[in-house]
């Protein structure tokens, strides 16, 4: 289902987590499920992956993890701010050492010039309190392009958190 070197590092990352009973929470936007879907694709991963949230819709962002509706009004849905309201909102309400949240646009409608298709924001947050916030601009790889990278990157996000 996934390129093999993404099971790969989904497997490296799997067997670290557990190695230091670390557990995991996903909060997906434009990657739908797909990060969650990644780690679960390996035995094993039950030990790690809590859980996932997929917020889709602002609704789904403000209804399951608490992100502030003025938050998303004054920056928008795919900003940075609203990454990091995820990521922490995905922490409080699974308790979990750990969350990465994605929120982009993955086209191949929906961009502007200020927000291009392929611009996604990711936070990955550790309940000790350290967290990192990345934009990435793909550019317009198309649809599966997009989000293929996406979940590259949150995985690496994830090995990054904990070092």
């Amino acid at each position: 289902m996934f390129p093999n070197d993404l099971e790969q590092k989904a497997a490296a990352l799997v067997a670290l987590y557990t190695e230091r009973r670390l557990t995991i929470t996903t909060a997906e936007s434009c990657t739908g499920g797909l990060v969650a879907g990644l780690i679960t694709q390996i035995p094993g991963s039950s030990t790690v992956l809590d859980r996932g949230f997929v917020t889709y819709s602002n609704a789904a962002k403000v209804d399951c993890l608490g992100v502030h509706p003025l938050l998303i009004d004054t920056w928008g849905a795919v900003s940075a701010q609203t990454a990091h309201a995820m990521a922490v909102g995905a922490l409080a309400h699974a308790g979990t050492d750990v969350a990465v949240s994605i929120t982009g646009i993955a086209g191949p409608d929906g961009g502007s010039p200020e927000k291009p298709v392929g611009l996604v924001h990711f936070c990955c947050a550790h309940s000790n309190g350290k967290s990192i916030a990345v934009e990435k601009r793909y550019g317009d790889l198309g649809r599966e392009g997009i989000r293929l990278a996406s979940v590259a990157t949150a995985i690496e996000l994830l090995f990054e958190v904990i070092k």
